[in-house]
């Protein structure tokens, strides 16, 4: 049996699908953020990842969104840009997310939820990065 991989059309939001707690955090942005789905939300392991511009790596070192014009950010970025094609009033924080003063706290912030995700809410074995 053949699979297809998909190659996303619209804006894209790429998480780990083996892993508990990036499958909850994306089906709190679903009903959260992004309710009307103006934007996709897709696990890594569906996508024709070289179509769009990623590796298996990045995807596990990160969350990636891939926007309409083929732009890849990862990590915090990633979640901002997400946030930004989302709901209008969650809109300012993805502004937030990315301004100077504050983006450097929240890519630590991000890396540190990367790297013990595997320990939180919704975390199992599998969500351990395989990557140090």
């Amino acid at each position: 049996m053949e699979t297809t991989l998909h190659v996303p059309v619209r804006p894209t939001l790429v998480y780990d699908a083996d892993c508990g707690f990036c499958t909850r955090s994306v089906q709190l942005v679903r009903r959260v953020v992004d309710r009307r789905e103006r934007f996709e939300i897709r696990p890594w392991q569906e996508l024709d990842l070289a179509a769009v511009g990623l590796t298996e790596e990045a995807c596990d070192e990160a969350a990636q969104f891939v926007g309409a014009d083929g732009r890849v950010s990862s990590g915090h970025r990633a979640i901002a840009h997400a946030v930004l094609h989302g709901a209008l009033p969650w809109r300012p924080v993805g502004l937030l997310l990315l301004a100077p003063g504050i983006s450097p706290l929240a890519a630590r912030v991000y890396r540190w939820v990367a790297t013990h995700r595997h320990q939180l809410p919704g975390g199992t074995a599998a969500c351990a990065r395989t990557q140090p």
